[in-house]
């Protein structure tokens, strides 16, 4: 999970706090060391943390306490704060042409991953209801255009593409005839990158950069090589100029040090980062919200928006229509776990509601095993419609076969039907999952 080394740092060290009245330099001295080494541990740049905890104590010393707040919660009120205003203070969206279509340049260096990204970017452009056009226009690194063409076939994109025998310059000019023939609003075009950074590639950028006149140039880096990725920034920045960042693979960083310190370090702002490896695993970067999670506190406003977009209200009302009715089967089961699957990792999904963060090393401990939800969904797949529809239908020599057909053990056909039972009985004493979903609330039947 993104942060979790630091965010458990940051906390213990908040915990350490104790205080009454004023808050003096005395009480800040162990939690502030405990602040600095966790920063410097997640690989946030030397300079951005000395910053960062000179603002923190100038802020805390001698303030006065909010008479709503003890001083506990006046330190994590500061620290948020100025974590919040660390990781850019407000969102930077993404820049819209006010005359399309809008030209959004990839760059980066190989292997921060570019060409997925430009897949996740065009998802998320759709889900705007945007119209994206991709380009290739990566024509050294081999199989690149290939792979863009199977991710613009996967998501419904178009791809512009003319080979690796046309120069990148005049695929991005003629990238713009093809978006007006069919009236793309957005271009996305892909960049070749390098192992490092030299003449060479940034020639070629600037050329493309002069050629079309991007409205956005965004810096792809991988968020698994912290502080390189903030000097990669500096360094397209100083030789092309860039808006913004995308910052990839921050679910597999539990460090995060590279969003930390990028706005500090470079004064551009990390507009986007990916979550995931799926195509829509790409979500807008809000410093405040980032910021709550950091410190334990959640980001119920991002899992209501999860929730929002990945369910089906219609199918909602009518499966809440069927549960009072007692017609919840199996399928309409198998469904609400499928929409539920489509939010995110259980970490991601903990990491959102507040005080829930920490809990998820205990269920690792625990052995819960997120894939058990592919385990229900293979032994609901084992059954026959007439067995989903009616599952009191289900006897032994039904429940050998079911098992037999899924590869799994009569002890687990059964344990599914008994949890369904009883997650059924749980449902029912829900006063309507619509209702429930308006308020950004959400329960699932799971095994346990």
């Amino acid at each position: 999970m993104a942060f979790e080394s630091l965010s458990e740092r940051l906390q213990n060290a908040i915990k350490m706090f104790r205080g009454a009245g004023k808050i003096t330099e005395e009480d800040l001295k162990a939690p502030m060391r405990e602040v600095r080494m966790a920063l410097l541990e997640a690989d946030v740049n030397f300079k951005v943390v000395k910053d960062f905890v000179a603002k923190v104590k100038e802020r805390a010393l001698g303030a006065e306490v909010n008479e709503s707040l003890n001083p506990h919660q006046q330190i994590i009120k500061i620290v948020n704060e100025e974590l919040i205003q660390l990781l850019g203070g407000t969102q930077s969206k993404l820049a819209v042409s006010p005359k399309p279509p809008t030209i959004i340049m990839l760059v980066g260096l190989q292997g921060a991953g570019k060409t997925t990204t430009a897949g996740k970017l065009a998802t998320y452009l759709k889900r705007k209801n945007k119209k994206p056009l991709l380009v290739a226009g990566d024509i050294y690194r081999p199989a690149a255009i290939t792979q863009l063409q199977v991710l613009g076939e996967q998501i419904n994109v178009p791809v512009f593409a003319l080979g690796d025998k046309v120069s990148p310059v005049e695929i991005a000019k003629q990238s713009l005839e093809k978006a007006f023939s069919l009236a793309c609003d957005t271009i996305i075009i892909d960049t070749a990158g390098r192992l490092h950074i030299n003449e060479e590639l940034m020639n070629e950028l600037r050329e493309i950069k002069s050629s079309v006149n991007p409205t956005e140039i965004l810096l792809v880096v991988d968020a698994m090589t912290g502080q390189d990725a903030v000097t990669v920034a500096e360094s397209f920045d100083r030789e092309l100029g860039i808006d913004g960042l995308i910052v990839t693979k921050l679910d597999g960083d539990a460090r995060g040090g590279a969003v930390l310190s990028v706005k500090a370090v470079t004064g551009k702002p990390v507009k986007l980062i990916g979550m995931g490896e799926k195509l829509d695993a790409l979500e807008p970067f809000h410093p405040d919200r980032m910021a709550s999670r950091i410190l334990g506190m959640g980001d119920i406003l991002t899992l209501v928006e999860k929730i929002q977009s990945t369910t089906d209200l219609a199918k909602a009302l009518e499966m809440e229509k069927k549960l009072r009715k007692d017609e919840f089967t199996l399928e309409q089961f198998l469904e609400q776990m499928q929409q539920v699957k489509k939010l995110g990792s259980l970490d991601t999904i903990l990491g959102l509601i507040p005080g829930m963060g920490g809990i998820s090393q205990k269920l690792k401990e625990a052995n819960v095993d997120e894939k058990e939800f592919d385990r229900i969904e293979a032994i609901i797949r084992s059954m026959t419609p007439k067995e989903r529809r009616n599952p009191d239908i289900i006897n032994g020599s039904r429940r050998k076969r079911i098992a037999a057909g899924c590869g799994m053990r009569v002890q687990d056909v059964n344990k599914l039907l008994k949890n369904f039972d009883e997650s059924k009985k749980m449902m029912k004493r829900m006063q309507g999952m619509a209702k429930f979903a308006s308020k950004g609330g959400f329960k699932i039947p799971f095994m346990h």
